[in-house]
């Protein structure tokens, strides 16, 4: 950038940083969302429930499911190339 450039654009910095710190943002929330570790503690503790008796195997089932769901979208979306 040349210093005309940086100086005529200069009005448009808090816009830019503004930007910028949304997209760092935005990382920062993916990167913990599709963090796979929290999944895979449910679903220890979920078995932990099972064979305490804290809760029936229909619903172990089914809390079990959904785990194993998010658990296959996060490693899809580990395996996507970034755009």
């Amino acid at each position: 950038m040349g210093l005309l450039t940086g100086l005529l654009t200069l009005p448009l910095a808090p816009l830019r940083t503004t930007i910028w710190v949304a997209e760092q943002l935005q990382y920062a929330a993916e990167e913990e969302y599709y963090d796979p570790a929290p999944v895979r503690q449910a679903l220890v503790e979920l078995e932990r429930a099972l064979l305490d008796g804290r809760i029936d195997e229909d619903e172990y089932d089914r809390r079990e499911d959904e785990l194993l769901d998010r658990l296959e979208e996060i490693t899809e979306r580990r395996r996507a190339p970034r755009p």
